[in-house]
């Protein structure tokens, strides 16, 4: 039985919770690491995780997200115009084997989350990655009076039936010669953002083309049991090629070459036209689980919120339909002065004096692992400007053996964002760090940083430029 003191809702725990900041900044454990907590059959490293990195960039490697990713099975008369209803992107001339990276927004224009979305040839559409989103999408699909059937297949640590699917993805210069000749017959011609289906060792396998680590890559689908035979042939195949698979310390740290900002803070919990989906989200749900961190502590908890415009998702935001926040966005399509997604490249000598530290008799800066070096879930580090002025928050970071280079994923404001900007980052948490049980007692240091494009690889950023980079994917979280 739950006790009587026990919040049995998210809008419960808001209620009891006076300062909702400090309590995700200090009490709470990365929801992404408790879903992940059980998935023992992808380790940190299959050899070296610099050796995996560099295979993105130079032969093939083979990602498993089979494990951490949530999926979402949506399917009835209703299904597409519920995603419309909900969704900032548009459906026009969306049908069978297409896919799409999808965001939903609050009533006031924020970002609530977002997915890949893909329409099967089977009519049901399947939501991959993305818990806050999916959440949402359920509420809407139970309440909302839609003619749907919504099934959920969470990650491998909540699931104790299974999961349903099977995900592997191939990136790489040489992922589409191993592809070639792994499938049986002639290789599909499948533009950006398609599917097709194909055999692969007998089994009937779906096939996205996209690109996430800078090359043209392929995200390969299935049912679960069938996944041993699909990646046994992929790795017999590729062995010629120098394939290598993933562990998760590389699978992580690919965001910084990639460019997705990963997981902002879900707009859900000011929004007064969300009090009944707040009391519909039980207390432990992700949302109820947010973990900040990093130097940025901000007075308010929307004040973490952020815009498509933030994100570089506003070339998706179409106003052909209507859809929750649509006249908050119209009103902020107005706007000259939305901040902008960049990469920042972390100056060298300032990073060696974080480690050096280490070696002396203060107290050290806080610890910079590697290769991802970001500690919390959602970790805000300040940008400020060379004059002191606070210009922007910084995400993701890490080390990146194809460049050599300490890169973090930022939001500046747009006087900030040309490449080339010299700009200074605060490094650790104020007062000695938070009570976060990853976070050691540490001093906060100063960390130059110089703007440059997002994505960072050139490769990536050619694929922008023709519009050919997926936007992103929990796996990268």
């Amino acid at each position: 039985m739950m006790d009587a003191h026990q919040p049995a809702s998210l809008q419960d725990l808001l209620d009891v919770t006076p300062d909702l900041v400090s309590f995700f900044y200090n009490d709470t454990r990365s929801p992404h690491a408790m879903a992940t907590s059980g998935a023992a059959p992808i380790p940190p490293e299959f050899t070296n995780w610099r050796e995996e990195q560099r295979a993105w960039r130079e032969s093939v490697l083979l990602f498993d997200q089979s494990y951490h990713m949530p999926e979402t099975f949506l399917r009835g008369p209703d299904a597409q115009k519920l995603l419309s209803d909900l969704g900032i992107n548009s459906f026009e001339n969306f049908g069978p084997l297409r896919a799409k990276q999808y965001f939903c927004c609050n009533h006031q224009g924020y970002v609530i989350g977002e997915c890949v979305l893909q329409l099967l040839d089977n009519g049901a559409f399947e939501l991959i990655s993305g818990t806050y989103l999916q959440n949402w999408v359920q509420y809407n699909a139970e309440t909302g009076g839609y003619d749907v059937t919504l099934e959920r297949d969470l990650p491998y640590g909540e699931n104790p039936n299974g999961r349903r699917m099977y995900h592997l993805q191939l990136e790489g210069p040489l992922a589409r010669d191993v592809f070639a000749e792994a499938i049986e017959g002639e290789m599909p011609d499948i533009p950006f953002f398609r599917m097709a289906k194909v055999g692969i060792a007998g089994c009937e396998v779906y096939v996205l083309r996209h690109g996430m680590a800078g090359h043209l890559g392929v995200e390969l689908s299935g049912p679960f049991g069938e996944i041993e035979r699909v990646r046994a042939r992929l790795l017999d195949v590729g062995a010629k090629y120098g394939i290598r698979r993933s562990g998760t310390k590389a699978q992580y740290s690919a965001l910084g070459e990639s460019g997705w900002f990963g997981y902002p803070v879900p707009a859900v919990y000011t929004d007064p036209m969300l009090a009944d989906y707040r009391k519909w989200l039980p207390a432990d749900c992700w949302e109820g689980r947010s973990q900040l961190g990093g130097s940025l502590v901000l007075p308010r908890i929307e004040d973490y919120y952020v815009t498509p415009w933030d994100l570089g998702a506003d070339k998706l935001l179409k106003f052909d339909h209507e859809f929750v926040g649509r006249e908050a966005l119209e009103e902020m399509s107005k706007r000259l002065d939305h901040r902008k997604k960049v990469t920042l490249v972390w100056n060298q000598e300032d990073v060696v004096r974080v480690f050096d530290s280490l070696l002396g008799t203060d107290l050290p800066y806080k610890y910079m692992e590697m290769p991802k070096s970001s500690y919390s879930f959602q970790q805000h580090d300040a940008v400020r400007s060379t004059n002191g002025d606070l210009v922007g928050l910084s995400k993701f970071v890490g080390y990146t053996v194809n460049e050599s280079k300490f890169l973090s994923i930022a939001i500046l404001e747009p006087d900030f964002a040309t490449p080339g900007t010299e700009v200074i980052v605060i490094w650790g948490e104020p007062d000695g760090g938070s009570r976060k049980p990853n976070v050691e007692r540490h001093r906060q240091t100063t960390i130059r940083a110089t703007v440059a494009p997002n994505p960072y690889a050139k490769a990536a950023q050619k694929q922008k430029n023709a519009g050919l980079m997926k936007a992103g994917a929990e796996g990268f979280a």
